[in-house]
């Protein structure tokens, strides 16, 4: 099953800036990248020519001739099969990483070819644009994230998701709406934001072709960590990765480097940080003790939390059995708590252009995360199915006085005071009801 994606949309708006750049498609590997650009090559342009330097040497060996665009698409024409022509022409460089002077020949394109349309993408492309190794200034960037839920439900429920799409008000949703939106998410739990691994399991193909591509991602994660990284941080890389789900199981989700080596110091597992960050593979959330604009002025850099960059992922580097989710085992209750903040910071991250912090008062209060929202800040918290005390909440409201404070659970859609309570499965529409209500 094709499962179309909200990007192509802000593909389309790139094509028609006429002060557009070359662009460099940035995420994690098997996130949908390559389908996204030949989808939207196939529905926008005349021509795609499409080029992946993975394993080509002698496609990289073209970029060592010249950095002249015009020659380069000279010789590059007999490699494609359609026409090469400005405007009418989407060229996709994939892969890109694996060729440095193809990278910075894109600063020629931005300078002298202007009229050519070109997309750049790579599996680790955040991990080489991390090294300075791209043109400064001469690119666009967009970020590309796993599936959303909302994009799950396009494919799983049409009629729900044209319900969510097309509901105006802030009222309770009816029951039969409500429960069927929920049977849904929690399919999506199941998983997750690969999109391979979504079309798998809403083909039918069975629960066993599911999980057997969720390994087959993170065995291809597993081999990248060896591939591309200093082989001294190999190692803390993979320790890092491994121990998410020991870091997320705890109440307080702060993460503990004892956890990834007994012993181990910040100092020694900081660059290993920073790649998996780099790949698209980890979000590290720091903590804030002030309220303040802009929030970032106020991290605790000694404090932070890290979640998977997809649920799904989570779920199978856990090694917890699906089933536990479809039927809602009480074994499945402490971590059930994990996955759904994991699931709400995926989904707040494309909405909001400052990503989330959590804040501490002292260790008598901690709010799951805050987002920045124009000038406000609001507090969030995320309950597992419909229990909904909150006293860090409470004690935020308190001291800060926000406009708005939401609350994520299983409970129906409901505004209460200065209070939103937004169902788990409408986390994707967050800035949408925000921009109601403020």
């Amino acid at each position: 099953m094709r499962i179309e994606r909200d990007i192509v949309q802000q593909l389309e708006a790139w094509k028609a800036n006429p002060r557009r750049k070359p662009l460099i498609l940035q995420g994690a590997r098997q996130i949908g990248k390559t389908d996204v650009m030949q989808t939207f090559g196939k529905q926008s342009f005349a021509h795609t020519a499409y080029f992946s330097f993975e394993n080509n040497d002698e496609l990289q060996q073209i970029f060592d001739t010249t950095k002249d665009p015009h020659r380069l698409l000279g010789i590059l024409q007999p490699y494609t099969s359609v026409a090469i022509e400005p405007q009418n022409t989407l060229i996709i460089f994939d892969e890109i990483q694996e060729c440095n002077k193809a990278l910075n020949s894109l600063k020629y394109f931005c300078e002298e070819a202007p009229e050519y349309a070109i997309i750049a993408a790579g599996s680790l492309l955040g991990v080489s644009l991390s090294t300075g190794c791209f043109p400064v200034g001469k690119v666009d960037f967009l970020p590309m994230y796993p599936l959303t839920f909302r994009e799950f439900l396009r494919a799983d429920a049409p009629d729900l998701f044209d319900f969510a799409e097309n509901r105006q008000t802030i009222d309770e949703l009816p029951c039969i709406i409500f429960n069927r939106l929920a049977e849904s998410f929690n399919r999506y739990r199941v998983t997750g934001g690969m999109p391979e691994v979504a079309s798998v399991f809403l083909d039918n193909l069975g629960m066993e072709a599911t999980e057997n591509v969720l390994t087959s991602i993170l065995n291809a994660y597993a081999n990248d960590f060896a591939k591309h990284a200093v082989p001294g941080n190999i190692p803390r890389i993979t320790a890092i990765w491994n121990s998410l789900p020991s870091q997320l199981a705890r109440e307080n989700r702060k993460f503990l480097y004892k956890l990834v080596k007994p012993g181990a110091r910040a100092r020694e597992y900081e660059d290993a940080l920073l790649w998996l960050q780099h790949a698209g593979l980890v979000y590290r959330i720091f903590a804030n003790t002030k309220p303040g604009l802009p929030i970032s002025a106020y991290d605790d850099l000694t404090a932070f939390k890290m979640y998977c960059s997809d649920i799904g992922l989570l779920r199978r580097l856990a090694k917890l059995p699906p089933e536990i989710i479809l039927n809602q085992s009480p074994l499945y209750s402490e971590f059930k708590g994990a996955m759904n903040e994991n699931f709400v910071l995926q989904a707040l991250i494309p909405q909001f252009e400052v990503t989330p912090r959590y804040w501490t008062s002292n260790g008598k209060a901690e709010v799951d995360f805050i987002i920045q929202n124009g000038l406000d800040i609001i507090p969030i918290e995320v309950k597992s199915e419909h229990s909904v005390a909150s006293k860090s909440l409470s004690v935020y409201n308190e001291l800060y006085n926000p406009k708005l404070r939401i609350r994520y659970s299983m409970n129906n859609l409901k505004k209460d005071g200065n209070l939103l309570n937004i169902p788990l499965f409408l986390a994707d529409y967050t800035k949408s009801l925000i921009d109601r209500i403020i």
